[in-house]
């Protein structure tokens, strides 16, 4: 990511009359604490195909990893385009996020280490991975690493006040 602060914008088209745009530090802190994310990513036939993931927020990027034969992985190798969402499965409360850009893929081997103690320290001993020659490592396999900066990402307030916040992080200097 550039390291710019995104554009927001509340959308009073879907938004409650005393709705406020929500701060982006704020959206940031649910990326960085959410669990579980839905991937969805587009099959080479223009089918999208969506799963859950954990996913981790790090230097301004969300990061998921995969194995290089899964149906996301190869996916990935002819568009790189992806939404990840993550949020609360009700309708009256809580906050949802929908994170749009496209993923990249990491090797640096320092960098993964440092992702790879972030996965460890957020979801515990089970996600412990070492990483060599470009990949996380668990187990008999083998893993991607993914970044995937924000383009724009959408959130959604539910319960009093409903609101949508739109951040863009895009934005061209003219």
């Amino acid at each position: 990511m550039t390291g710019k602060r995104p554009q927001t914008l509340l959308d009073a088209r879907y938004s409650d009359e005393t709705a406020t745009a929500t701060p982006w530090p704020e959206a940031e802190a649910l990326l960085e604490a959410a669990e579980l994310f839905w991937i969805s990513t587009v099959r080479p036939d223009g089918r999208p195909h969506v799963t859950p993931l954990p996913a981790v927020w790090s230097a301004g990027a969300l990061h998921f990893c995969t194995g290089p034969q899964e149906r996301k992985a190869r996916n990935l190798a002819g568009n790189a385009h992806v939404v990840l969402t993550t949020g609360t499965n009700t309708w009256d409360k809580g906050y949802d996020l929908v994170v749009e850009g496209e993923a990249a893929r990491v090797t640096d081997d320092g960098r993964l280490r440092e992702l790879a103690a972030a996965w460890e320290a957020k979801y515990g001993e089970f996600w412990r991975f070492a990483v060599r020659d470009g990949c996380f490592h668990h187990g008999p396999g083998h893993a991607y690493v993914f970044s995937v900066a924000p383009r724009t990402v959408f959130g959604f307030g539910k319960g009093e006040p409903f609101s949508q916040t739109r951040w863009r992080f895009d934005l061209e200097e003219h």
